[in-house]
């Protein structure tokens, strides 16, 4: 397997269907139409709606498609850990479920893979309400200046991991924003990609200005992560 698609869903009845089909001919060009060579594993966390009754139906036809379910809602970095423990790929790529992530800047990214451990996309012209803007770039420019990742956009969930330094980040609640920071610390390399991000056409956002609270918490454990590491020499006896 060299691709795993990893895509957290809660609440997303409306939206899974739709990006499922946006993604499956973009892998089929990426990998010639192989299709061995990817899969796409969706973590339902806990949704109250159709959302596993959707994705459960559509697996029956779509043989790259696996289904994770969690038995209730644990939050995108652990939904995001669950799908990373069950993917086979070499490259690990991450979307959001609500279609707001362009499937189309998939090979955009992919273009960088051999170059970099972790490429990132960054959403230059964010199609959100004003609020969540101004509250995310300021959340951004905070959490540049303490973590030091120098990136502009780690809110983005379109990214490419390898997975072999994937495996060495250890996931808490509320670590997914801070991966880019977290494979530095371990010396792994991170670049970021513009991307397109659209508006949201379906369903409701689970954003709202409560979610930043322990973000800061999570923020400064990072911190304190990229203080404490040591990178240690062994002489030669």
């Amino acid at each position: 397997m060299i691709y795993s698609i990893v895509v957290p869903l809660k609440d997303e009845a409306d939206n899974i269907e739709d990006l499922i089909h946006e993604i499956e001919p973009v892998m089929q060009k990426v990998t010639g139409n192989f299709q061995d060579m990817w899969e796409m594993i969706c973590v339902d966390d806990g949704s109250s709606d159709a959302t596993l009754t959707v994705l459960k139906k559509l697996a029956k036809d779509k043989p790259f498609l696996k289904i994770v379910a969690l038995d209730k809602n644990y939050g995108q970095s652990l939904a995001f850990d669950a799908g990373f423990k069950k993917a086979k790929g070499k490259w690990i790529i991450t979307l959001d479920g609500d279609r707001q992530n362009d499937p189309q800047d998939i090979p955009h990214l992919l273009a960088f893979k051999d170059e970099f451990d972790l490429v990132a996309g960054y959403r230059e012209k964010r199609q959100d309400p004003w609020h969540k803007k101004i509250i995310s770039k300021l959340a951004n420019s905070v959490r540049k200046r303490v973590c030091q990742d120098n990136m502009k956009d780690t809110g983005c969930s379109l990214k490419v991991y390898r997975a072999s330094c994937l495996s060495h980040i250890k996931m808490y609640k509320g670590m997914h924003r801070f991966l880019p920071a977290l494979f530095k610390i371990e010396g792994f390399t991170v670049t970021e990609v513009f991307v397109n991000h659209r508006p949201r056409v379906k369903g409701k956002t689970k954003y709202n200005i409560f979610n930043r609270c322990n973000t800061i918490i999570d923020m400064f454990a990072v911190w304190w992560m990229s203080k404490r590491r040591v990178d240690y020499k062994i002489k030669n006896l």
